[in-house]
Order: structure tokens, then C-alpha cells, then sequence
């Protein structure tokens, strides 16, 4: 960017713990979305009890992947309104609160209707702290540079709640005997749930005691601070911006969890996973997955580098879009159904590419709406876009996979092989559309951020 060639202030101590704070934030978001797909069937079998793919399986599948979206995207919309209300610091305290209770009391679920409504806790803490969060940093550090570069380099260590809890993940399925029981039991999925709690216990202790953004607080004391609404995001100023985003990022979240998240439902149909003991066939997913986050991170620091680099924010998304639209279905289609090494390779690539979209918006987003409409505008396309349209791909891929005319469609297939096929499909048509979109994606105006 222009304003890469001035000296950036450097930090202050302050703003440095800011920086570590955020970080855990946006990484606990990522470590509560990724821990269904590892606890899910586990989940089902012991709470329904439900066998694999069985009628009843698939409708919970869908329900646990799709109602808490959907709850925490309505929340998540009201959230936003209520950051530009009462400010940024106040939601992400209390966002944090509900999502820690949640996640503690999902462990102990007794019923798979208890695990859906404390599942939606936890979503809903996170689609707030999220737009919270982004709009909090992006007001804290007002050269455009630094900016461009904390929200960037912040919004990287999201993957590193993927790569927290595949690991997690791991140590628990190998060392789960010697943990005290929860419910008088051992299982992966309880202790995995009772994990989210960990990372909320730095923010509930620190985070109310940073400094709510300066701005909002100067206007908001003075009395100029404007009234949000929804209606405004449609005017003719904002509207283009709030339909592309919406869009674009309705197609980010489809291929992650209309493709990527279904790794589990997809790994133990490989020649080299299906023979092996369960508890072996658990590491290989985690291992997959783990992979996987790998290259979500390394996409999303590459993307936080070249957003001090690159001028035009479309030419950015493409730098990303257009090889992903090749490899992501690819990988679903080919190296998932065929080979354990390939799927690795392949999907470490499809996380590059794909997480990477992710920290794109926590980087442009500010700039495209003023101060006041700030957290509603970037919550409309997060919650709206990603939480709701978006996360109901994971809906599709499980309806399609698991419907009669696929079976009778491919009668010699097995469950995993119908998974991988209706991954690739939903990943193509989302990277097809998001690609398209990207043509009519605003440029922000001014480094600055709109007042």
C-alpha cells in the first residue's frame, strides 16, 4: 500500500498486550468452529444413539452443523448492532462470558437436544467477538500501515485455534484413560468440548481492562455519535458493498464447510484408514486435520504479508480464489477417495488457499464502512453472509451425501466416496461463484478509516 513507504509508530506496551489478546480471541473463534467436525459422530453415537449415516444420524449431523450457525448468526447480527450502541469492549466482554458457560456445560450434555442448545452458546459467543473484535482493532491502531498489519498478522493466528484443537484432539484420543471422567465416562468428544474453555480464561481475566476504542468512546461522549441500522447498509452508498460482501463471503464459508469440514465423515473410507482400530483411525483424522490448519495458517499469514503489498483488494481475493477453485474440488474429487499422502498434500493446499479468505475481510471490511455503521455492516456479511448462508453448505453436503438418488446414482460407491464427490461439487460451485463476484467487489476509497 501507499503508506507502507512511512514509518509506522512503533507499539506501545499497551498495545502490544492488545495484539496478544486479540490473538487469543481470534483463535478461540476458530478452535469452537473446528471441534464439531472432530466430536461429531462420536457425539451422535453415544448421545442418540445413532449409527453412522443411519436416517437419524444425518438429520442431527445437519442440525448441529447448521441451527447453531444459524443462532449464532442472528446473535451474531444483533451483536454487531449492539458494538456500534455500546461499544466495542462492552460485547466482547459478555461475548466471551457466554461463550466460556457453554462450552463447560456442553462437556456434561446428557441428550443430543442439551448439546444443540449449549452448541449455540458457543456459536453465538463467537460470531459476536468476531465482528467485535475486528472492529475494536481496526479503531485502536489508526495509521493505516500498523493497521493493515495487526488486523493482517492478528487475524493469522485464527488457525492456530485449528491447529490447538487437532491437537488436542490427538492427545486426547491417546491419553484420555488417565483424565478424571466427566459424566463417569472417558470420551474423546466431552473432554474436547470441556477444552474450549481454556482459551476464554485470558480474555475474561484481561481483555475488560484494555481501552475501548478511542473514536467511538470521543464521539459517543460528545454526543455525535450517529444511530446504526440495518436499513442504512442498503442505501445507495453501502448497498453494492453489503450484497458483494455478503456474497463473497457466503462463498469463503461454503467451502469450508460444505468440503473441508467433512474430512472426518471422508478419511476412514481411504484403503489405508479403513482397516485400521478405531482409536488409530481417530489419530489419522486429526493428523488430516492438522495438516489442513497448517496451511490455513501459512495462507493467512501469506494474505496479512501481501495486504501491505497489493493496492487493489480484488487483485488480493484472486491471489487466493482462482488457484482454489482448480485444487480445492480437485482434492475432494481425487486425492481424497485414492491416497492418505496425496489427500495431505492436497489439503494442506486447499487450507492455504481457502482460511486464507477469511482474514481478507477482517482487513477490508473496516474500511468500507463509517465509524458508527462499522459493526453492523461487517456483522450483516459475517453473520448473514458466512454464519447463515454459508455454513448451510455443510447442510447440503450431508443431505446430498447421504440421499437415495446419489446412492442409486452410484450404486458401488461407499458412504465416504459419496461424501468426497458431494464435497467437490459444493467447493466448485461456491469458488465459481465467489470468483464471479469478486468482479463487482468495491475498492475502499482512502486508507483511512471513514469517519
Amino acid at each position: 500500500m501507499n503508506s507502507s513507504e512511512s514509518t509506522a509508530p512503533r507499539l506501545t506496551v499497551v498495545q502490544w498486550l492488545i495484539c496478544l489478546i486479540a490473538v487469543i480471541g481470534f483463535a478461540f473463534d476458530t478452535y469452537v468452529l473446528l471441534m464439531l467436525p472432530l466430536m461429531l459422530q462420536d457425539a451422535i453415537e453415544t448421545l442418540g444413539p445413532y449409527k453412522f449415516q443411519s436416517p437419524d444420524y444425518i438429520a442431527w449431523s445437519r442440525l448441529l452443523f447448521f441451527v447453531p450457525a444459524f443462532v449464532g448468526g442472528l446473535f451474531g447480527l444483533l451483536g454487531g448492532y449492539l458494538t456500534d450502541r455500546l461499544g466495542r469492549r462492552r460485547v466482547l466482554t459478555w461475548s466471551i462470558l457466554i461463550y466460556a458457560f457453554s462450552a463447560g456445560a456442553a462437556a456434561f450434555s446428557t441428550s443430543l437436544p442439551m448439546l444443540l442448545v449449549l452448541r449455540c452458546g458457543m456459536f453465538l459467543g463467537v460470531c459476536v467477538e468476531f465482528v467485535a473484535a475486528v472492529a475494536w482493532l481496526a479503531e485502536l491502531f489508526p495509521d493505516p500501515t500498523q493497521r493493515e498489519n495487526v488486523l493482517g498478522h492478528t487475524q493469522a493466528f485464527s488457525s492456530l485455534g485449528g491447529l490447538m484443537v487437532s491437537g488436542v484432539y490427538v492427545l486426547i484420543t491417546q491419553w484420555r484413560e488417565l483424565l478424571p471422567s466427566i459424566s463417569g465416562t472417558h470420551e474423546t468428544w466431552r473432554y474436547l468440548a470441556m477444552s474450549g474453555v481454556v482459551p476464554a480464561i485470558p480474555l475474561i481475566l484481561i481483555r475488560p481492562f484494555l481501552p475501548e476504542s478511542p473514536r467511538w468512546r470521543e464521539k459517543k461522549e460528545a454526543g455525535t455519535l450517529k444511530r446504526p441500522s440495518f436499513a442504512e447498509l442498503f442505501r445507495p452508498q453501502f448497498r453494492r458493498t453489503t450484497i458483494v460482501t455478503t456474497l463473497m463471503f457466503a462463498c469463503s464459508y461454503g467451502a469450508a464447510f460444505g468440503a473441508i469440514q467433512h474430512l472426518p465423515q471422508i478419511v476412514p473410507g481411504l484403503s489405508e484408514v479403513k482397516d485400521l482400530p478405531k482409536p488409530e483411525q481417530k489419530a489419522v483424522i486429526g493428523h488430516v486435520q492438522l495438516t489442513q490448519e497448517i496451511g490455513g495458517l501459512v495462507g493467512r499469514f501469506a494474505l496479512a504479508i501481501l495486504a501491505v503489498q497489493i493496492v487493489s483488494r480484488r487483485t488480493l481475493m484472486r491471489v487466493f480464489q482462482l488457484p482454489g477453485l482448480v485444487i480445492v474440488p480437485l482434492v475432494f474429487f481425487y486425492a481424497a477417495v485414492h491416497d492418505l499422502t496425496l489427500l495431505k498434500i492436497g489439503i494442506f493446499l486447499a487450507g492455504f488457499f481457502t482460511v486464507a479468505q477469511f482474514s481478507f475481510w477482517g482487513n477490508y471490511l473496516p474500511r468500507m464502512y463509517p465509524l458508527y455503521l462499522r459493526g453492523t455492516g461487517e456483522s450483516f456479511a459475517a453473520n448473514v453472509g458466512g454464519r447463515i448462508f454459508g455454513t448451510a453448505a455443510a447442510w447440503v453436503t450431508i443431505t446430498i451425501a447421504g440421499s437415495t438418488w446419489l446412492h442409486d446414482l452410484l450404486p458401488e460407491s461407499t458412504t465416504y466416496v459419496r461424501y468426497a464427490y458431494t464435497a467437490a461439487a459444493v467447493a466448485l460451485a461456491v469458488y465459481v461463484i465467489g470468483s464471479l463476484a469478486c468482479f463487482f467487489l468495491p475498492e475502499p476509497q482512502h486508507e483511512e478509516l471513514p469517519e
